[in-house]
């Protein structure tokens, strides 16, 4: 592997990383100049915009994938760590999906009648996720939106908690945040241990503002007067909870937040638990990432919390448009009204809430996520537990070798996904991004801005290795430059 050419400013790496991207990736620049005044998109990309990366803010365009591997339009081939954005924990395209989407396809595809595969693909991800009921949706957005709405019309409650750096999707009602005066809080209590606010530590200890506030424009903000905002991983959160909760039909939870895994809280997350049973509050776990990843029954397995509704999506998809909602009985009941059979006076009993969409069930998406259900029972726990046990040592190598370069970054994982500790790191943005650029040019795939990925099945040792090393030479490569700042502010 060729070594990468020393330079002697940031500004200097700068320029250097944005023209060896650009001449590296000519098609996709070319495809996004073009494309942009009809399509509105900025999924693909994971960078805030920077006039200094201007000529660089585009994603890269596929071609095609197989495996482990993905191939760009100026015909690149990537190790691929973006993996779907977590949704290809068997790789790309693999057999046992394709083979079933080829012979869906040869059968039609029929949209409106109930498919012949709903109920078996049910069954099977209640028995993945120990979960009573099953029902199926397009997107994680929608699946949370309707789990809330469950939750809602099962206790007769408006108000809803959620967390601070939680990801939920794109639905209004969880594109909140705290107020403003609630992060100088917790930015005044990080410099309590001395000084003039020393004395002042056990007031903003016990403070919390939980108000909700927009996240973005075009978010009614009356709306936030059903969402309160707490801090994720506090136990005054807890305290909060058991005075307010008879209050809220929901408290979601992402159980470990995709933007700070290195927060895996296992005593919060029961602590949840007891607190929404003793208040009633339905308890929503979004597994979108977590879900069929961390172990066989998600983050619930794993922290061994039962939720009272989960939402997944993902992996549960097979790499198509699906996701699941999956609770207890009387929760999703409200669904349907419950079960009940023919030839006697039974009848549906708990009134529903609405629930419906064109394509929720749609052949082709409910035919890949059985392919996968049955992957993943027939495979088993062993699925994950290896998948974890590479992905950790990923992250123990990759780590030692930056120490050892006196490189002030550290990854962390969960499960099969890994990302940069942003506790443990001194990274700025626009590092952040150029580390993910140098990564690309040299044929580890990401989207621009991202900081870590996932790992698959179809992953091998060599793959491992070529992540590892890619990684830690681009940070190298950066740090060299003074676009990383050692610790104590000395590059």
């Amino acid at each position: 592997m060729n070594a990468l050419p020393p330079l002697s400013t940031a500004e200097d790496i700068t320029a250097r990383t944005v023209a060896d991207f650009t001449a590296h990736t000519p098609g996709s620049k070319a495809y996004a100049e073009t494309s942009r005044l009809v399509l509105a998109d900025k999924t693909p990309l994971a960078m805030p915009f920077s006039p200094a990366l201007k000529e660089a803010f585009y994603p890269i365009v596929s071609d095609r994938s197989s495996g482990a591997r993905l191939w760009d339009i100026d015909g690149n081939a990537y190790v691929d760590i973006l993996m779907g954005l977590g949704c290809n924990i068997l790789g790309h395209n693999p057999d046992p999906i394709r083979a079933a989407l080829e012979d869906r396809m040869v059968r039609g595809v029929q949209i409106g009648p109930q498919s012949e595969i709903a109920g078996e693909t049910a069954a099977l991800f209640a028995k993945l996720t120990g979960h009573d009921r099953v029902t199926f949706s397009n997107t994680g957005t929608e699946a949370v939106m309707t789990a809330i709405r469950i939750a809602r019309a099962a206790t007769g409650r408006r108000k809803i908690a959620i967390f601070t750096n939680a990801y939920h999707g794109h639905a209004d009602q969880t594109l909140f945040k705290a107020k403003r005066l609630e992060y100088i809080r917790r930015g005044a209590l990080q410099r309590a241990h001395s000084g003039p606010l020393k004395a002042l530590k056990p007031l903003l200890e016990r403070l919390m503002i939980t108000r909700a506030v927009p996240s973005f424009a075009g978010v009614a903000a009356r709306l936030g007067a059903d969402v309160m905002v707490l801090e994720y991983n506090n136990p005054r959160a807890l305290d909060i909870l058991r005075r307010q909760g008879h209050k809220l039909a929901a408290v979601l939870v992402e159980p470990v937040q995709s933007r700070t895994p290195q927060v895996q809280p296992r005593a919060f997350l029961h602590g949840l638990r007891a607190v929404t049973q003793k208040t009633g509050t339905a308890l929503i776990f979004d597994e979108m990432i977590s879900g069929f990843r961390v172990a066989q029954g998600g983050a619930q397995e794993f922290f061994d919390v039962r939720a009272d509704l989960a939402t997944y999506g993902k992996i549960a998809g097979g790499g198509l448009p699906l996701s699941l909602i999956a609770g207890d009985a009387r929760f999703m009941d409200h669904i349907d009204g419950g079960a009940w059979q023919f030839g006697d006076a039974s009848r549906p009993q708990v009134p529903t809430t609405f629930f419906a969409g064109t394509h929720c069930r749609h052949p082709l998406s409910l035919t890949a996520a059985l392919a996968m259900a049955r992957e993943l029972d027939a495979r088993g726990p062993a699925l994950q537990t290896q998948l974890n046990a590479q992905t950790t040592q990923l992250v123990r190598a990759t780590n030692t070798a930056l120490a050892t370069a006196g490189v002030p970054i550290q990854f962390t994982s969960f499960g099969s996904f890994f990302a940069i500790d942003g506790s443990q790191s001194r990274l700025s943005p626009d590092a952040g991004t150029l580390l993910s650029l140098v990564a690309l040019t040299r044929g580890l795939h990401m989207r621009p801005g991202d900081r870590g990925g996932f790992l698959s099945t179809a992953h091998g040792p060599d793959d491992h290795e070529f992540i590892q090393t890619t990684l830690v030479d681009a940070a190298v490569h950066l740090e060299e430059a003074g676009c990383i700042t050692r610790a104590g502010g000395h590059p």
